[in-house]
């Protein structure tokens, strides 16, 4: 390599070209290696989530079904006390749902390390034109 002052733009162009060619291959390395760890955690989570689900699901059934059979006990009909039990479920049910997919939204899924990283790599190269 050539001192610095020695240099020609032509020579300078083509380091730029480069390094920048080499940095952009390095950020979508590190992106790929975050997405894959991002998928690798909901992957090996799945499995278990799915057998509690199923589990949690059985024991929901059961006790609603006990909470008919009180109301009827307490003197309400079948039908008054199924349609209670199964209003004030679906309502519960609705709000869980809305709150999980307002988490689900797409800038909570975004690979934070990567665009930090993409943010201070460009700020670098800006330095380095000044």
């Amino acid at each position: 390599m050539m001192p610095e002052a020695n240099r020609s733009v032509p020579d300078l162009l083509g380091d730029l070209v480069n390094q920048t060619s080499t940095l952009v291959r390095k950020e979508v390395q590190l992106a790929r290696a975050e997405m894959g760890e991002k998928v690798g955690q909901v992957g090996a989570s799945a499995g278990s989530i799915a057998a509690g689900g199923a589990l949690l699901l059985a024991a929901l059934i059961v006790l609603l079904h006990a909470v008919v059979a009180f109301l009827v006990y307490l003197g309400l009909s079948v039908w008054v006390s199924g349609l209670i039990v199964g209003v004030v479920v679906a309502i519960i049910g609705y709000i869980l749902l809305r709150t999980g997919l307002n988490r689900l939204k797409a800038a909570n899924l975004t690979p934070q390390r990567t665009v930090t990283q993409l943010s201070r790599d460009a700020s670098a190269a800006k330095e380095q034109v000044r």
